[in-house]
């Protein structure tokens, strides 16, 4: 089994402060992270959402469309309604030959305003519970029917950020409902990623590698500070720079034989953090990393079906 390894747009322009790397043309962006050495990128809000736009451009750049985003809101509608509101972003991954989704339900989540401290994140009754691993198993079977793996989220400030969370939510579903593990995530909200991904590694079907600085977190929690606070603080890091065993991780990722990608999405002030000098280090770091694991690690790609698109309709 193998992997590869992209990045997250992050780097250079934030989704959640749009106002970070505002300035930053995704052209940059992606001529940037093939020269760091990533074979994918994951979308950002810069991204055209049309195939046949971005298609060739991510393939001029010999890059691989890994996923993207996608805001569930399952405690607010049916399992039959989100399964509708997703079509436009489902189509285009699978266009892009992208075979999972990065799933999480915001519903009542805080992680986008900076007046609210991360601890007073929502947390969700018995009932609500009920509904959301019902409706959440129904989206995962559908998407799994369509050939794209549900790859679920935990996210500090959503109704799922804790490690007892993630349990309940894997012990809730069937393997239709796949776990992405980030690292980052899990240590924010208190929880060893590395016990995480033992206990669940069969179902990891992605993985973000988000360092995190161990010093900056405690006075981000001392101090009662929101998600993007912390992040402007400069809690987070490309991997290798932080508290993360990522060794031990990608350890369990190799005896699981995980195959699929490895994202870079270290939200740092791109003012503050090269963009170019970080994704460098965070691609150096994670190719070291893969080696030291014995995780054999693949380039870039080419979609086969982008291709024969694009070959019908040359001249």
């Amino acid at each position: 089994m193998s992997v590869r390894i992209g990045i997250n747009p992050i780097t250079w322009t934030n989704d959640d402060l749009p106002e970070l790397g505002a300035e930053t043309p995704l052209e940059v962006c992606l001529a940037e992270g093939k020269k760091a050495g990533y074979a994918g990128f994951e979308l950002g809000h810069k991204f055209p959402r049309q195939s046949s736009t971005l298609g060739p451009i991510l393939a001029s750049h010999e890059l691989n469309l890994v996923s993207g985003w996608y805001s569930s809101r399952l405690l607010e509608r049916s399992a039959e309604d989100e399964i509708e509101a997703m079509q436009e972003h489902l189509t285009l991954l699978k266009e892009l030959g992208s075979t999972v989704m990065v799933y999480c339900e915001v519903s009542e989540s805080i992680h986008g305003d900076r007046q609210i401290a991360v601890r007073n994140r929502p947390v969700m009754s018995e009932a609500q519970w009920h509904t959301l691993l019902q409706r959440i198993e129904v989206v995962g079977q559908y998407l799994q029917s369509e050939g794209v793996s549900l790859a679920y989220h935990h996210h500090m400030g959503t109704v799922i950020e804790s490690e007892a969370d993630v349990d309940r939510l894997m012990a809730g579903t069937s393997d239709a409902v796949g776990l992405l593990l980030d690292s980052g995530h899990l240590t924010y909200a208190g929880a060893d990623p590395v016990a995480v991904a033992k206990r669940h590694a069969n179902r990891i079907r992605h993985v973000h590698c988000k360092d995190i600085r161990g010093s900056v977190m405690l006075d981000a929690k001392n101090r009662a500070m929101s998600f993007l606070d912390a992040v402007l603080n400069g809690v987070f890091t490309v991997p290798g720079e932080g508290d993360v065993d990522y060794l031990a991780i990608f350890k369990v990722l190799k005896e699981s034989k995980y195959s699929g990608w490895l994202v870079v999405e270290a939200e740092q002030d791109p003012s503050v953090a090269h963009p170019l000098s970080y994704a460098n280090l965070g691609y150096k770091n994670l190719k070291n990393l893969c080696a030291e694991a014995n995780l054999e690690v693949l380039g870039y790609h080419p979609n086969s079906d982008l291709a024969n698109s694009l070959t019908a309709v040359s001249p």
